[in-house]
């Protein structure tokens, strides 16, 4: 099930933005093809980044993906249950699961992302 409420990258990130705030996670889609995530390295609060910057990485016992920024802006707060709790990223990626979030500087970068059917054509349907 892909929600409705957020934009999609085809590296399988999910944005929910609000109030200029973007909230930035990995799909279900993503967690579940690496398999379980024992690591997060994420940004610092107050980096400045710009779209498609590769800004951490995601560790699992299969591979470690590299996570790109899918809009540019400011990292204004992580989620501060990822690293003692990784496995979130798998067992509530589109809640508990969110990575970080920017102030967005650039909204009209969010026109460049798929919306759920795109992302969910995709997928494969």
């Amino acid at each position: 099930m892909v929600p409705n409420d957020r934009k999609y990258t085809k590296e399988h990130e999910w944005v929910l933005l609000e109030d200029g705030i973007a909230t930035i996670g990995v799909t279900d889609f993503a967690a579940s093809e690496l398999g379980d995530i024992v690591f997060v390295e994420l940004p610092e609060v107050g980096d400045e980044v710009n779209i498609e910057d590769t800004v951490g990485s995601i560790e699992s016992v299969k591979a470690v993906e590299d996570l790109f920024v899918p809009v540019s802006g400011e990292v204004v707060e992580i989620n501060p249950d990822i690293e003692a709790t990784p496995e979130l990223v798998n067992s509530e990626p589109f809640d508990g699961g969110w990575l970080f979030k920017l102030k967005v500087s650039d909204e009209s970068e969010m026109d460049k992302l798929m919306d759920a059917a795109a992302y969910g054509d995709i997928l494969g349907g």
